[in-house]
């Protein structure tokens, strides 16, 4: 009897079974099956690299949940924990510089998300209709950008020159659009039907209209993706804020986080308990630490399945 490719064949019955839900994909008719030796290998590799990544993230929150005392018996930091205590996440989330600063990060990482992704859709569309005016003028310009900049000095004064300085805007505008983003983006609109296209022109649909309307709808899984490199690029900046703000109040969470592990400076209402015995210095920049990590871990999960379909297809033309 003869099987069909890409499924199995039950010895019993001779009929073709479709792969579970959670078994192997099917492997294909040139491709022989692992030895015994090469699976151990390979979930050996598997387990070392994932407790690679694991263990000094377990490091970071057991140490975060100590109290003091549990801090000063390991020398450090805490692998084995002894009961959990909330005291650091309270004390920072209850106000002060670091609350504030999370709020920072937020709305900056909120803002600048949706402000970058409007200007790199805009200009993705624009630059994947081969007929829109100096369209390939205007993409050597921003391939040249990828290659050629600057500098440090030349943007600092070119900020400071429009008054940017000291303001949120110095926070996203500097680093709104990334021309490799942005061509992700046009390899993936590109690759979306022209007869689709043309077929909503003749219904009468504007550009504005085939954008909203048929290629963003047809593009979700590149835009969740091009979306989460800008919310972790803006969330995890902060060589923006060193050199732009000179005030505290305005310093974004990795800021103050590197302040922390520094040891440069406390963040207010912290050093009375940190002095007097009640917190660990060392427990509070791990909780900065988790606080600052929690985000991504969070939002991750929710993008994974978009990263193929949206990298793959919207890198490689075919």
């Amino acid at each position: 009897m003869t099987a069909v490719l890409g499924t199995r064949l039950d010895p019993d019955t001779t009929r073709a079974k479709k792969p579970g839900r959670w078994s192997a994909p099917p492997r294909p008719v040139w491709e022989e099956e692992p030895s015994p030796a090469g699976q151990a290998g390979k979930g050996l590799a598997l387990g070392l690299a994932c407790l690679a990544i694991l263990f000094p993230l377990w490091i970071v929150i057991v140490t975060s949940l100590q109290t003091k005392r549990t801090i000063d018996e390991a020398g450090g930091l805490v692998v084995i924990p002894k009961g959990v205590t909330f005291v650091a996440y309270q004390e920072l989330l209850g106000g002060g510089q670091v609350q504030r600063a999370a709020l920072v990060s937020v709305g900056v990482t909120v803002v600048g998300t949706l402000f970058s992704m409007a200007v790199s859709v805009l200009c993705a569309y624009g630059l994947s209709r081969s007929g829109s005016l100096g369209h390939r003028w205007i993409l050597m310009t921003l391939l040249a950008t990828m290659f050629f900049g600057a500098g440090l000095i030349p943007t600092y004064l070119l900020v400071q020159a429009l008054g940017l300085t000291d303001t949120y805007l110095a926070l996203i505008l500097p680093s709104a659009v990334s021309v490799f983003n942005i061509l992700v983006l046009r390899a993936f609109f590109m690759n979306i039907s022209q007869e689709l296209v043309d077929s909503a022109r003749i219904d009468g649909a504007g550009e504005w209209r085939i954008l909203f309307r048929i290629v963003m709808p047809l593009s979700r899984a590149v835009i969740a993706v091009i979306s989460l490199f800008y919310a972790v690029g803006y969330w995890s900046a902060w060589f923006n804020a060193s050199i732009y703000l000179t005030d505290q109040d305005m310093m974004p969470l990795q800021n103050v986080m590197i302040q922390l592990v520094q040891k440069q400076e406390r963040p207010v209402g912290l050093s009375a308990q940190i002095n007097t015995g009640q917190l660990s210095p060392l427990a509070i920049q791990m909780a900065v630490m988790v606080l600052a990590l929690l985000p991504v871990a969070v939002l991750s999960p929710f993008v994974q399945k978009h990263f193929k379909k949206g990298m793959l297809t919207g890198a490689v033309k075919g």
